[in-house]
């Protein structure tokens, strides 16, 4: 049996607080923490408060609380760059635009949980192409929207693919120091990081 997060979102602009059980709860905390090889079933179970066998009738092992929360961020994650991008309209700039704000405010609002990406290598080869799977989602996303620009004549990019992995791991790496009491709300990260992204696919208007 396994305890699945709720999800959803009336804005893709807005993130409420995470409503987990208690199992993912601690576990996000714990793993963002420690890290998933420094935190122990019997550690996690302690925090919960509940024996390591109760732990393990929701979740098979460490690894499956693991992985159900890689997969609930991503799946969320692509939910709203797709909302996002639907916002834009016609207008392919606007569509990337927002599809890079997506992407900022939930490595700002969801830092911990987008940190957990890292954790993949500890995963087992099953558990990590499935994942990659789904991640290389959002990668198709990104690629059709800087396509899309480049045959408006609103981008100018030689290697698109290439264009958007760089993109795309330099947006994932805002996870890994952000931190929501520092100086910069993550509106104003988004603001700064869409002119940077723009700039990385040649943005320039047609008239």
């Amino acid at each position: 049996m396994t305890a699945q997060p709720e999800t959803g979102f009336t804005d893709w602009r807005v993130f409420e607080p995470l409503r987990y059980d208690p199992i993912l709860e601690h576990a996000l905390e714990a793993f963002s923490e420690n890290g998933f090889h420094g935190t122990t079933v019997r550690d996690l179970a302690r925090r919960v408060g509940v024996t390591v066998p109760a732990l393990y009738y929701h979740h098979e092992n460490k690894e499956a609380v693991l992985v159900t929360l890689l997969d609930a961020a991503v799946l969320d994650l692509i939910d709203r760059v797709l909302a996002a991008v639907a916002d834009g309209g016609a207008d392919p700039a606007a569509r990337f635009a927002n599809a890079v704000e997506a992407i900022v405010l939930n490595m700002t609002y969801r830092a911990k949980r987008s940190g957990l990406d890292s954790e993949l290598r500890h995963v087992s080869f099953e558990n990590r192409r499935t994942y990659a799977a789904t991640r290389k989602r959002l990668e198709l996303i990104m690629l059709d929207l800087v396509r899309d620009g480049t045959e408006a004549g609103v981008f100018d990019v030689d290697d698109a693919e290439e264009t958007v992995r760089a993109m795309l791991g330099m947006l994932q790496s805002i996870a890994r120091w952000y931190q929501i009491d520092g100086p910069l709300t993550p509106a104003q990260v988004a603001d700064r990081y869409i002119v940077i992204a723009l700039r990385i696919v040649g943005y320039h208007t047609t008239n």
